[in-house]
């Protein structure tokens, strides 16, 4: 009668831990649908605060030269208006009647803070080489939010000024109006074109339409909640709209890593025949272990970017970690209710089925003879691989740093082909302008002779005086060049110019000078950027691997890793080569300065996200068997799978975006898909294992006092803990 009782005591309080369970389950997805319900009502109010921009550094000596040059009367225009005739008739004085017409409608318009043009001022450069078109400078009130709203309206009213002429907009705001749109309709295709794709290859990893589903479900989350909190940074500081773009790529990356891992593990306890609480409480000791320290790392790698002062990579980069933050978060609490609830209705719809029950198990055939054939003779694949990764990347011994502007779009683009024509019509095109100040009480008298050491400076074609101060203390002088900014010849232009001996303090500005301080404000930080990561990550790979080589060679082969994805990145967009096979997009012949280190940031971090999940099985396996080529092999044969389908599904996701019309999208989706997919398959496929391979017992030295073992592996009891 004791037994019985004992026996129906025990069932009674299992079935109340599993009610304990449950009802913790349906808390979890409750608060996620309501957490759903208020992103989506905040989102839309969130989107519309984010601006385009942002990628020219602050606190340089051209951002200074902006203002003071605008303090000074000389304000840099936001919108630039090419007015000319429709028809044949093109008489110089037709045009200049129909430019001060434009001027004298502007000036009355409560959104325009100035405007001019080479009526009003006798700029002449503001008059085309032939005389037939002329340019309205526009300089408009209030934020770059509220300017980009109202740049329609006041191009509008300048062409009701002249119906019979043509008004032709450009510039940084119309521009940076235009990226915006295409990249909300270029978004939305890339979507819809990625979606069915993505679908097939989870349903083929995950072996079940239900479980395809759940890392969606994981990935829309972080995601759909990131949006507010970017909204909300967004009011303190500027925060690109490009930003959710980086946090959709980020998001579903990790999303389907994390779920994958956990996953896999579930399923693997309970093959081994673990009840699903006892498989979800051993996947959160080994997988979820590993998804805190994927995400600490992964934050790390992007914070570490917070250094750089280009306020669209800070954007960025912020976007990343609160993506990781979420999509661990959720993926560690949201994932387990999802499958505790579901139960094994979670693996229902499987079109693999019977493919799967005719070859069991977890370890991948392929990535078992590999990491097999490449442990055996180490030196030899470990050198094959990193010649081929050197040779990928050779062309970025001549990357070019550069800024975003309307080439961004393609040239059929009117923003793009308003500026084309400008640049190819006028002699001094604005934004091949450097605005030169000089303060100073002897700044007046000796302007004139300085103007004329500044026009023998190489890459200087013409100087003006734009402007005297009425204390004669200050002058501003503009100084046109002959090569497109961001070009070596400008570079030099700008560095030659602020050498030039002056009569006064010297700033120097200009879309040219902008770009060269960017650059060097990039080149200066990175130094400190990679100190912190370096530091970081160490500390980190460290602690999760109770090692120190380890960790050092996790390093060292992700820079490997990254040259070969950053030399594939000029050459098909510093270099042009891959115009064609990407939809045409324009060469400019620089890369983004931003978008580069954001696409390295995210490339790293998927590197050190994969690194985290392969460190931590092999490790799991030397614990167990204490041998270090067999714990290799089997590491890389029980992740190898899962490690390409993730990065397949990263790699679909993101090279998606290949599709848009704006390069600077293309950029990133063919950046970090290919980072993706070298890591995955090359580096964590055959380099990693060969170095580890070579490296022997070495690979787990470390001090006594970090040097316990990681992970203990204790076999589980059926309906234990």
């Amino acid at each position: 009668m004791g037994a019985r009782r004992s026996i129906r005591i025990g069932r009674k309080t299992e079935a109340h831990g599993w009610v304990r369970l449950r009802r913790r389950a349906w808390r979890a997805v409750v608060g996620a649908l309501l957490a759903a319900v208020c992103a989506g009502v905040l989102a839309p109010v969130a989107f519309s605060a984010l601006s385009t921009g942002g990628a020219v550094a602050t606190d340089t000596e051209a951002t200074r030269a902006r203002r003071q040059a605008e303090r000074l009367g000389v304000p840099s225009p936001d919108l630039f208006l090419a007015v000319s005739h429709r028809t044949g008739d093109e008489r110089e004085a037709r045009v200049r009647d129909g430019t001060t017409a434009v001027v004298e409608k502007l000036a009355g318009q409560r959104d325009v803070k100035t405007v001019w043009s080479a009526q009003t001022t006798g700029d002449t450069w503001l008059r085309s080489k032939d005389g037939r078109t002329q340019l309205v400078a526009v300089r408009l009130k209030g934020t770059d939010k509220e300017r980009k709203q109202v740049v329609p309206d006041v191009v509008a009213v300048a062409r009701s000024a002249v119906p019979r002429m043509r008004v032709e907009p450009s510039g940084e705001v119309w521009a940076n109006r235009e990226i915006d749109e295409t990249i909300e309709r270029d978004l939305s295709r890339a979507e819809l074109l990625a979606a069915p794709v993505l679908f097939v290859v989870l349903v083929f990893v995950y072996g079940s339409v239900v479980s395809a589903l759940l890392p969606v479900v994981v990935a829309a989350l972080a995601i759909g909640c990131t949006i507010p909190v970017l909204g909300l940074l967004a009011q303190v500081t500027d925060v690109s709209r490009v930003a959710v773009n980086a946090a959709s790529a980020i998001g579903f990356g990790l999303a389907v890593d994390y779920s994958l891992f956990l996953m896999a593990r579930v399923r693997e306890e309970t093959a081994r025949g673990a009840d699903l609480h006892t498989a979800l409480a051993a996947a959160r000791r080994s997988s979820g272990r590993s998804v805190a320290f994927s995400a600490a790392a992964v934050t790390v790698c992007l914070a570490s970017a917070l250094l750089v002062p280009v306020p669209m990579l800070r954007a960025l980069s912020l976007a990343g970690m609160i993506v990781t933050v979420l999509a661990a978060l959720v993926a560690l609490t949201v994932l387990p209710a999802c499958l505790r609830l579901l139960g094994p209705r979670a693996q229902a719809c499987d079109p693999l089925a019977r493919w799967r029950r005719a070859h069991t198990g977890d370890v991948s055939r392929f990535w078992h003879r590999t990491a097999s054939t490449v442990t055996a003779r180490p030196l030899l694949a470990g050198g094959l691989a990193v010649l081929l990764l050197t040779l990928l990347a050779l062309p970025f011994t001549h990357a070019q740093l550069g800024v975003v502007d309307e080439r961004t779009l393609p040239s059929s683009a009117p923003a793009a082909a308003a500026a084309e024509r400008v640049r190819a019509e006028f002699t001094a095109p604005p934004e091949r302008l450097l605005t030169v100040i000089v303060t100073g009480p002897r700044a007046t008298d000796g302007a004139p002779a300085y103007g004329d050491r500044l026009a023998r400076v190489p890459g200087i074609t013409g100087v003006r005086v734009a402007r005297v101060a009425p204390s004669g203390e200050a002058v501003v002088l503009l100084a046109a060049t002959s090569a497109a900014p961001g070009t070596p010849k400008a570079d030099i232009a700008v560095r030659k110019v602020r050498q030039t001996p002056a009569p006064g303090s010297v700033v120097v500005g200009g879309r040219a000078a902008e770009v060269v301080d960017t650059a060097d404000a990039v080149l200066g930080a990175l130094p400190w950027c990679l100190f912190l990561l370096a530091v970081g990550l160490l500390t980190l790979l460290s602690a999760f691997t109770r090692t120190l080589v380890a960790p050092l060679k996790a390093l060292i082969v992700a820079a490997v890793s990254l040259g070969a994805s950053l030399g594939a990145l000029v050459v098909l967009f510093q270099d042009g080569h891959g115009s064609a096979a990407l939809g045409h997009f324009t060469a400019t012949g620089t890369l983004d300065a931003s978008t580069l280190l954001f696409v390295l940031f995210i490339a790293l971090a998927l590197s050190v996200d994969y690194e985290v999940f392969l460190l931590g099985r092999i490790r799991e396996e030397y614990d167990r068997c204490r041998d270090n080529r067999t714990s290799i092999i089997e590491g890389v044969a029980r992740t190898g799978r899962l490690m390409t389908s993730a990065a397949a599904a990263v790699a679909i996701s993101t090279a998606a975006m290949a599709t848009s019309h704006v390069a600077l999208l293309k950029f990133i989706g063919i950046g970090v898909a290919l980072g993706a997919l070298v890591d995955a398959v090359l580096v964590r496929g055959v380099l990693v294992p060969a170095v580890m391979a070579a490296l022997g017992p070495a690979n787990w030295w470390a001090p006594a006092r970090i040097g316990s073992p990681l992970l203990i592996t204790t076999p589980v009891k059926k309906g234990g803990s």
